[in-house]
């Protein structure tokens, strides 16, 4: 986190102003146009910060290194294919990194309006603890303990909690204040699961490991409460109805396995849960359960089920059929899944032409990072495993796990 969200942010940054520039120079008049190409290369014209942003504990040989890569991966994403023109019209200030930690003091009657920054915020919040072995590192003006990072596994401290289910929650967690947090998110987590139990769905128990040690706050430093003005929150962009995410006109969608039974617009069904559904399909032979878990779980589990995965698909593409392609959380396994199908089965357009043009290349991860980039410009909430994806490309180029994609 602290330092892959922030070369993104920068990235992007970069690829947005490139973009802006390219609009401003098609619409300019000449004049104008050799007034912005005469500027250096890091300049902006358009007052859009595109400078690298890091934490104070990241050294100055460290940053320097960043930097002289930057150039190299905005022209990556420039190629892969990424939708640049429809993130420009809708950002309307450049990304900038925020780091909060546990001992962040925040005076709440002291933070600006967002309106008046001139920046887009990207909150990131340390999930460490401040207890274990930290690093103490120290320079000339500052002096600091860093803790490594524990967001990478949301297991180990989101406590069941669910993308979906904070955003359906969030105003109430965060009026709930430090002091009930735990037992609030508990009680949220446990009806949800009865709520999924009770409809046959896939709800396994969570446990939570009991913390080593409590927080103690002193008098007046932080309340019992926040009282928050009414937040708005968009719960329709989390709505648990919205788990199906169909791939342009391939015929192809991905979601997840708690919603099969509720499509009516699919022909086939390819459930990559571990547990099996309750269809109405009219033709037997139109649903597959390939039961796959997560590469954490099983390094050879996606690796093993594809072969059978793709072709059902081709079987069934070849047909005219629609195929959804689900798992217990629609993001992960059926979109790595749905990867393969799209790179076996489909051309660079997106066309299904039964595996022609796979046969007459050689995929590299450049050639999976593409698909996967135009993938998620349809399936929005997809988040594939670096696991499932090693698979994924192992199976594309012979049947064998190599290097990270």
């Amino acid at each position: 986190m602290s330092k892959t969200i922030p070369i993104w942010t920068c990235v992007l940054n970069r690829s947005i102003r490139n973009y802006l520039n390219k609009m401003l120079d098609s619409t300019a008049p000449a004049d104008r146009k050799s007034t912005i190409s005469d500027q250096d290369d890091d300049s902006n014209s358009l007052e859009w910060d595109s400078s690298l942003h890091l934490p104070l504990w990241v050294s100055e040989t460290e940053k320097a290194n960043i930097e002289g890569r930057l150039e190299e991966w905005t022209k990556q994403l420039d190629a892969s294919g990424a939708d640049i023109a429809s993130l420009a019209l809708c950002l309307k200030k450049p990304l900038r990194p925020l780091w909060i930690s546990q001992k962040t003091v925040i005076w709440l009657n002291e933070v600006p309006d967002h309106d008046s920054w001139d920046f887009t915020p990207i909150i990131l919040l340390s999930a460490s603890s401040s207890n274990g072995i930290i690093q103490h590192r120290s320079i000339s003006e500052f002096s600091w303990n860093y803790i490594a990072g524990a967001g990478d596994d949301e297991e180990s401290w989101a406590r069941g909690l669910s993308p979906n289910l904070f955003w359906g929650h969030a105003y109430d967690l965060i009026s709930a204040g430090p002091d009930l947090c735990n037992q609030k998110v508990a009680d949220m987590v446990e009806k949800d699961r009865v709520y999924r139990s009770q409809r046959g769905q896939n709800a396994p128990q969570v446990t939570v490991k009991a913390s080593k040690s409590s927080v103690h706050l002193s008098q007046g430093e932080v309340p019992q409460s926040l009282d928050i003005p009414n937040i708005e929150i968009d719960k329709k962009s989390y709505d648990e109805d919205c788990g199906i995410s169909w791939l342009g006109s391939a015929n192809l969608a991905v979601g997840r396995s708690q919603l099969a039974s509720k499509i009516s617009n699919v022909d086939c069904i390819l459930n990559c849960d571990q547990e099996s559904i309750f269809l109405y399909l009219p033709d037997s032979e139109a649903h597959l359960h390939l039961p796959m878990v997560t590469s954490k779980l099983d390094r050879f589990s996606l690796l093993s089920n594809l072969p059978s995965a793709v072709n059902f698909a081709k079987l069934k593409l070849s047909k005219g059929k629609t195929l959804l392609v689900c798992c217990d959380n629609g993001e992960d396994i059926s979109v790595c899944v749905c990867l393969a199908i799209l790179t076996s089965l489909f051309n660079e357009e997106g066309t299904f032409d039964d595996g022609k043009s796979f046969k007459e290349t050689r995929i590299t991860k450049w050639d999976l990072r593409r698909r996967l980039v135009y993938l998620c410009k349809f399936v929005t909430n997809a988040r594939p495993s670096r696991g499932n994806l090693k698979q994924v490309f192992g199976f594309l180029n012979g049947g064998s796990i190599g290097t990270s994609v």
